[in-house]
C-alpha cells in the first residue's frame, strides 16, 4: 500500500484552470470518487476542493498506475489535456504525501498561511468520502494524524494568532482603497463560511451589509447576530443592488457565474467587487468604473502575511516533520505479523520454562523432554490458530488499531508505551458524526 497525493493549487495552477478542476461535495464528487476507487490500483480516495486548491488524497497499490488513471479521468472531467494536467500537478508519494497532507491541514501550504478554514474543509472532505464508502482504514489513519498535527501547530506556535483569511484579506483590500468603511454599505452574496467571515470582518469595521441569499430564512437567522447591521434580500434583487452600492463580495459556491456583465448598468461612481469563489461567481469583463478582484489578486496582502509569520512557520515545519516520523512509527507498531510472532514466542518460552522446571523437580523424565515440547507446541498452535486468523482479518478493518493495541496490552507486547486511543479520531468513524 502507498499514499499518493496529486495537488493543483494556487502555487502551480491559475484560477481559470482551477475553476475547470473544481468539485463540490455533491453528485459530481461522489461520481468521480466512485470511479477512482473502482480502479484496481486505487484502494481509497478523498477529494479536497476549495477556492485555492483541488487535491486527490489516495491510498493505492501502485502509485504510477493509479496516478495515470487519475489523470485520464480528470482530463475527461475537466476537458483539459492529460499532458497539461500531468505537467501542472504536484505529486507526492508515501512520506512526501503524508508530510504534504500535514502541511495542508496545518495551513502552511495555504495562500494565506495560518488561516484556519482549511482544517475544517479537510474534515468535511474526509467525512464526505468516509460516509460514501470511498475511504477507510488507511486514509482514516492519515487524516486523524493530520488533524492532531494541525492542532499541535496551532497550540505550539502563534501562526494562527490574529489569522488572516481570504475573507479578511479582501476586506483589508477594500479598506486600503476606500479608507474608513464605517457607515458604508457592502453587498455580500451567499452564506457559506467565506461569506460569513466576510460579514464579520465588515461589521467589525462599522460597515453595514446587505446579505443576498437564496434561503432568506437562513440568512435572516444569521443576520440577527449583528444587531441591525446586516439586512437580508433575495436573489431577485441582486441586479438592482449591485448597481447602487460600491462594494460587493461574492462567495456562493455555485458551479456557474451568478453575476454577469448584462446585469451591470452604467454608473458614474466606481465599484469594487471581490470574487472569493472558485469557480468564480462574477463573469470576467472590462469596465472603467468596476474593478473585479479574484482570489489570486490578493497576493500583496498574502505576501505581507507570509513575512510576518515566517519564524512561526519554521517552528511549525519542525512539528510537522516530527509528526510525519511518528506517524510511520505508529503504522509500523500496528502491523499484526510481529504481534502474532510475539504471541507465539511467549507461548513457546512459557512452555519451555515449565518443562525445564518439571524435569528439575523430577516430575518429567529427561528423555521425554522433546516429545512433551512437541505436544505443548502443537497445543499452543491450536489454541492460537483462531486468534491469529481473526487478527489478520481485523487488520484490514477500520477498528483494527484499537483491537491491535488491546492485544498488545493483554500480552504485554508493547515496548514504547501504549498508544491506545492516543490518536482519537477527529471524525468518529463508528457513529459517523464529527466530534466538533
Amino acid at each position: 500500500m502507498h499514499y499518493l497525493i496529486v495537488s493543483y493549487s494556487h502555487k502551480n495552477t491559475d484560477i481559470a484552470t482551477r475553476e475547470r478542476l473544481a468539485f463540490d461535495n455533491g453528485v459530481r464528487s461522489e461520481s468521480f470518487l466512485r470511479e477512482l476507487v473502482a480502479n484496481k490500483f486505487i484502494n481509497e480516495g478523498i477529494l479536497l476542493s476549495t477556492c485555492n486548491r483541488v487535491e486527490f488524497i489516495l491510498s493505492v497499490k501502485e502509485a504510477h498506475k493509479a496516478g495515470d488513471f487519475l489523470m485520464e479521468k480528470l482530463s475527461e472531467y475537466s476537458k483539459i489535456p492529460k499532458e497539461e494536467l500531468s505537467e501542472r500537478a504536484d505529486v507526492y508519494e508515501d512520506t512526501g504525501a503524508i508530510h504534504h497532507l500535514f502541511c495542508v491541514c496545518s495551513s502552511l501550504d495555504s495562500l494565506v498561511v495560518g488561516e484556519t478554514q482549511i482544517a475544517g474543509q479537510l474534515k468535511s472532505a474526509f467525512k464526505f468520502a468516509y460516509d460514501g464508502g470511498f475511504c477507510s482504514q488507511k486514509l482514516s489513519r492519515a487524516m486523524h494524524f493530520a488533524f492532531k498535527c494541525a492542532a499541535s501547530v496551532r497550540n505550539c506556535t502563534e501562526i494562527s494568532k490574529n489569522p488572516v483569511s481570504v475573507a479578511s484579506a479582501s476586506v483589508s483590500k477594500a479598506k486600503d482603497i476606500l479608507g474608513d468603511l464605517g457607515g458604508d454599505t457592502a453587498i455580500v452574496v451567499g452564506l457559506g463560511e467565506m461569506s460569513q467571515l466576510t460579514i464579520k470582518h465588515l461589521t467589525a469595521l462599522g460597515c453595514n451589509v446587505i446579505l443576498v441569499n437564496r434561503d432568506k430564512a437562513k440568512a435572516e437567522a444569521f443576520a440577527k447576530e449583528f444587531g441591525g447591521m446586516v439586512s437580508v434580500e433575495g436573489f431577485p434583487r441582486l441586479g438592482e443592488l449591485l448597481n447602487h452600492h460600491k462594494m460587493l463580495f461574492s462567495a456562493t459556491g455555485a458551479p456557474h457565474t451568478v453575476i454577469s456583465k448584462d446585469m451591470v448598468e452604467p454608473k458614474s461612481f466606481r465599484r469594487y467587487w471581490f470574487d472569493l469563489a472558485v469557480p468564480r461567481d462574477i463573469e470576467a469583463f472590462e469596465s472603467e468604473t468596476i474593478r473585479i478582484f479574484a482570489v489570486d489578486d490578493l497576493q500583496e496582502i498574502v505576501n505581507k502575511n507570509l513575512s510576518l509569520r515566517e519564524e512561526q512557520a519554521k517552528r511549525a515545519y519542525g512539528i510537522i516533520g516530527r509528526f510525519t516520523q511518528e506517524f510511520y512509527k505508529w503504522l509500523q507498531s500496528l502491523s499484526v505479523d510481529p504481534i502474532i510472532k510475539a504471541m507465539r514466542e511467549q507461548a513457546k518460552e512459557a512452555a519451555l520454562k515449565e518443562i525445564t522446571k518439571a524435569i528439575s523437580k523430577g516430575y518429567l523424565p529427561k528423555e521425554c523432554e522433546k516429545s512433551v515440547e512437541k505436544i505443548i507446541h502443537n497445543s499452543f498452535n491450536t489454541f492460537l490458530h483462531h486468534p491469529t486468523i481473526k487478527l489478520k482479518e481485523i487488520s484490514e478493518e477500520p477498528q483494527s488499531d484499537t483491537v491491535v493495541e488491546a492485544v498488545k496490552l493483554l500480552f504485554g507486547i508493547q515496548e514504547d508505551g501504549l498508544m491506545l486511543d492516543r490518536y482519537k479520531c477527529e471524525y468518529d468513524t463508528t457513529s459517523k458524526e464529527r466530534e466538533e
